[in-house]
């Protein structure tokens, strides 16, 4: 017998089915032996009562003369209480239903399910054949009949009776309201909800609102007014409880389990009076303990109860989920009335946080100067997307504290600066805690020259670029916009892309690239937003909206604009115009602290056209963005902060590239502890052959792979550089040569 523990009633059972097998001479203990003792037991035979009078003799009839055919073995074979294959499996599934349940031991209706369990048994075709088939309803009765024979021997016990264990199902707001954190402001959400519990009919509010915003919090506000007697004649006195669906799921293994735990629960409320019901996440309502399409849900086992009036009940949701969930039960939908809970502003939430202060500065041991709230809130509603005014600021100015009280600073004690706020944020948000600074403007004012130094011969480029950042964190553009939206113009190879890089490096945010050659057919652009449902690669979402999810503080580049399929077009248009993108799962992307960069070749081919008559030339830049307006939108165009035309490339700026090169490959070769001396003359080879107006800097990246860096490898690993040591590299003929120190050339 299995080392289990087994309930009283149980355990005589399965010590009875013991001595029937005995009885019989069998081998094993088999479910047909359970069973049939089980046909002794009053209360089980009680619960055929509806399906005839003959249901369990017949049962019984047929299970002894299955029995009786069974194989008998000798007398000295029968004492021993092995178990069979389907009765190992009966103990097991009923050891499950306990072990996933809330209950203690195994009892008898864990044994039913047992046997009902398996595939191919007697036991199992008996009861299906005594119940006519409908087993489930006949289980729902039995587990019922056997809860009430422990309620009657508790009462008879002198224990608590059932009815009232409701109480240890839910939880009183009203007790609760002390240890939470009181509501401020709300007071036109707070007072429609007391208006709406003062209906005589459908008097249920339903808060509807994101996650965060406050909608638990406005409910304890409720409860502290009830407390402090601020409420009409009427919610005086009242009740809050907390119905918790998950609770009441917890260990439902039977059917019947999750409807009683519920009547159970709304009686005693009812019994008590005055009592509100406040049920969190309420579209879980929707198909909570439902078993079969045919089956009652949660919301239609409270229906009554919202339709008697005596129970009145508050929901909260979120608009994603009422609409996903909650809306499809009309019935239950217009039993609430909707009251609607918006993110607090900016103003509002430092309002809110500057009373709740108090409270976190004495359970962190810190203090939080005023400024430093208001910068938290600001930051975190500027810098935190996916989440909601007031939670995600209270959540950072909680970490702020906690790090504080671990970390005191040495010059600071324990108050809260505004630079740890930007640390912990920039841990969050991914974005450089120096650029996050808004009273720090040394990083913005050097910005300029600090892209100049790795960028050259496109200084009015960089201009705008460094204006139109500075432009946006100065306030003066338009809010709820991307920090700039700039298109790159210019031949290839002048350092386009290279700015960008260089941008996102000096602000401290990364570089996201799209490659727009990718997305030249229609179907590739619907990746960047996620495909539509019923299409391949709808549970994978939108590249580009996850990306920004992921990292909402960004230089977002997307190179080669113009090679993309025009429908790419209209989701920029939302993009520069909103800072919103919605994916194909309906969630959204914040572009707000986004520069968007798109670079584009257009035009570049007439950049050195002349124009008609008296030996005039058209200016380059002029000559490019006419053809500009000719590949873009009019609606493209306007929607951008700045369109930034990249100069040609002459032989000065590729002479700067050309240095800058040759000291990135130094670098690599101090690795190896090898100095490289150029020529003069080898410089001046390598500007001939690397300089030219169709390739920009590209081609001196080629020049060098080819003629410089092959004679520098053969001799890092085969020559005499293989230990380091210094080499000069001269011009020989019209090639590049190598100079050893005792001048012969390699």
């Amino acid at each position: 017998m299995p080392q289990l523990s087994y309930t009283p009633r149980a355990s005589e059972i399965l010590r009875l089915t013991l001595k029937v097998k005995q009885q019989y001479r069998h081998e094993f203990v088999m479910p047909e032996h359970l069973l049939l003792t089980l046909t002794d037991d009053w209360i089980f035979c009680n619960s055929f009562e509806e399906f005839g009078e003959d249901a369990v003799p017949a049962m019984r009839d047929n299970l002894k003369s299955y029995l009786s055919e069974v194989e008998e073995v000798p007398e000295n074979a029968v004492d021993s209480f092995t178990l069979s294959e389907q009765m190992e499996k009966t103990l097991g599934t009923a050891a499950t239903q306990v072990a996933n349940s809330s209950a203690e031991a195994i009892d008898i209706p864990h044994l039913v399910v047992g046997i009902l369990s398996l595939d191919e048994s007697k036991a199992h075709y008996e009861l299906a054949l005594a119940v006519g088939g409908d087993v489930e309803d006949w289980l729902s009765v039995l587990i019922s009949l056997y809860e009430n024979e422990d309620d009657r021997q508790e009462e008879s016990e002198g224990q608590p009776r059932h009815e009232e264990a409701w109480r240890t199902q839910v939880v009183c707001l009203n007790e609760q309201v002390a240890t939470h954190n009181p509501l401020i402001g709300r007071e036109a959400e707070l007072e429609r909800t007391i208006q709406v519990l003062c209906r005589k009919e459908k008097n249920n509010p339903l808060h509807i609102g994101e996650a965060g915003v406050g909608k638990t919090a406005l409910v304890y506000g409720l409860a502290a007014r009830i407390e402090d007697g601020l409420v009409p004649e009427r919610l005086s006195g009242s009740r809050i409880y907390q119905l918790d669906l998950g609770t009441l799921l917890a260990g439902t293994q039977f059917r019947g389990d999750f409807e009683k735990r519920i009547k159970t629960i709304m009686d005693g409320v009812r019994r008590e009076g005055n009592a509100i019901v406040y049920i969190d996440e309420i579209h879980n309502l929707v198909g909570a303990g439902r078993t079969s399409d045919g089956s009652m849900d949660a919301s239609n086992m409270l229906k009554p109860y919202l339709d008697a009036g005596d129970i009145r009940f508050i929901g909260s949701t979120t608009y994603e989920e009422f609409n996903r969930f909650f809306s499809k039960s009309k019935g239950i939908v217009r039993r609430f009335q909707q009251i609607d809970i918006e993110e607090p502003s900016v103003e509002e939430t430092v309002r809110i946080i500057m009373g709740l202060k108090s409270k976190y500065e004495a359970f962190h041991h810190v203090v939080y100067p005023d400024d430093v709230i208001s910068y938290a809130v600001s930051a975190s509603a500027k810098y935190v997307n996916d989440r909601f005014l007031p939670d995600k600021a209270i959540d950072l100015i909680d970490e702020a504290g906690a790090y504080r009280e671990i970390h005191p600073s040495e010059e600071m004690g324990n108050v809260v600066d505004k630079s740890l706020i930007s640390e912990i944020l920039s841990k969050v948000c991914k974005v450089d805690a120096m650029a996050m600074k808004d009273d720090d403007n040394a990083n913005l004012e050097t910005l300029q020259p600090r892209i100049l130094a790795s960028i050259y011969g496109q200084d009015e480029a960089v201009r705008q670029v460094v204006e139109s950042i500075q432009m946006s964190k100065a306030g003066l553009l338009e809010e709820d916009k991307p920090l700039a939206s700039l298109l790159f113009v210019g031949p290839t190879g002048v350092g386009k892309t290279e700015v960008a890089k260089v941008l996102a490096r000096e602000m401290g945010v990364q570089l996201l690239r799209f490659d727009m050659s990718e997305y030249t057919e229609k179907h590739t652009v619907a990746k960047l937003i996620g495909s539509p449902a019923g299409y391949v690669g709808y549970e994978d979402g939108g590249l580009l909206t996850d990306a920004i999810r992921k990292t909402p503080n960004c230089v977002l580049l997307l190179d080669e604009i113009e090679k993309a399929h025009p429908d790419i077009y209209n989701i920029l248009l939302q993009v520069m115009d909103y800072a919103r993108l919605t994916d194909n799962k309906g969630r959204k992307a914040d572009f707000r602290n986004v520069v968007l960069i798109m670079t584009s070749n257009a035009g570049a081919q007439y950049a050195s056209q002349a124009s008609v008559g008296f030996g005039a030339r058209v200016p380059a830049g002029e000559a490019m963005m006419r053809q500009v307006k000719r590949t873009f939108k009019p609606e493209f165009l306007n929607r951008l902060s700045s369109t930034v035309v990249f100069n040609d490339m002459d032989r000065v700026m590729a002479g700067m590239i050309l240095d800058k090169k040759l000291r990135d490959l130094q670098h690599k070769l101090d690795a190896r502890h090898v100095t490289m001396r150029l020529s003069e003359e080898g410089r001046q080879l390598l500007l001939d052959k690397g300089f030219t107006h169709e390739y920009g800097a590209r081609e001196i990246d080629r020049v060098i792979a080819h003629d410089l860096k092959p004679m520098l490898m053969r001799e890092i690993l085969f020559g005499w550089l293989r230990d380091g040591g210094e080499v000069e590299v001269s011009v020989d003929g019209q090639q590049l040569a190598i100079v050893r120190r005792d001048g012969q050339s390699k």
